[in-house]
């Protein structure tokens, strides 16, 4: 896939949202419901650079920001340690001026208000004021498990106020492809409900609710 094609998919997938992708890969990829963005209005799309971090370490993360390209989103596996932020509003400034996409950390982050003013996408599973060490080794670029959920470099990550999920870049243009069939259906549905049909009729749930004997 050309450098055009896959930001192009990348923004189609971000500008569906979080959860309808998730829908339309079968319901799979979603990291852990506790990893949420920072600023709720924010929406996240990029290829993953995957971080294996030590739990209250970020020396690994300022080596990572050497490594980064333009659109990357660190992803990070810092343990979900919560007692230390290992990311700030330093940090996000740099990756801005790198030209990353975003970060989305099983872990805490600190500075949220700054991160927020500046507005650059952080998702994270919560926040702490305590600094953190910078001694530890880590890995760039490997496999990693992140909010329960298998992420590889160069894989497409979307995050936004519903949460963030993980699409294989070999599966990137299938799933475009699909997510954008499910908002089509969407946008019929509605129209439906419109008409007077309702979601029974729609979802077609009348046998089980007969079989239920819900009244």
């Amino acid at each position: 896939m050309k450098v055009h094609e896959a930001n192009a998919a990348i923004t189609a997938l971000r500008d569906l949202g979080a959860a309808t992708v998730h829908e339309a890969q079968g319901c799979r990829g979603a990291l852990s419901a506790a990893i949420k963005p920072i600023d709720i209005n924010c929406r996240l799309g990029g290829r993953a650079l995957t971080v294996d971090a030590a739990p209250g370490d970020n020396l690994i993360l300022h080596h990572a920001l050497t490594k980064a390209r333009p659109g990357d989103v660190l992803v990070v596996d810092a343990k979900g340690y919560l007692e230390a932020g290992p990311w700030g509003d330093i940090l996000s400034e740099a990756a801005m001026l790198r030209g990353l996409s975003g970060l989305v950390i099983d872990g805490a982050v600190r500075d949220a208000a700054a991160i927020e003013e500046m507005g650059f996408p952080v998702f994270c599973r919560g926040l702490s004021i305590r600094g953190t060490g910078k001694n530890q080794p880590g890995v760039i670029g490997q496999p990693i498990v992140v909010g329960g959920t298998l992420v590889r470099t160069g894989d497409v990550i979307i995050g936004d106020r519903d949460g963030v999920v993980v699409v294989a870049a070999e599966e990137t243009d299938a799933v475009v492809d699909r997510a954008r069939q499910r908002a089509e259906k969407e946008t019929a549905f509605r129209a439906s409900l419109r008409e007077g049909r309702t979601t029974v009729e729609l979802l077609a749930l009348e046998a089980t609710i007969e079989r239920l004997g819900l009244r």
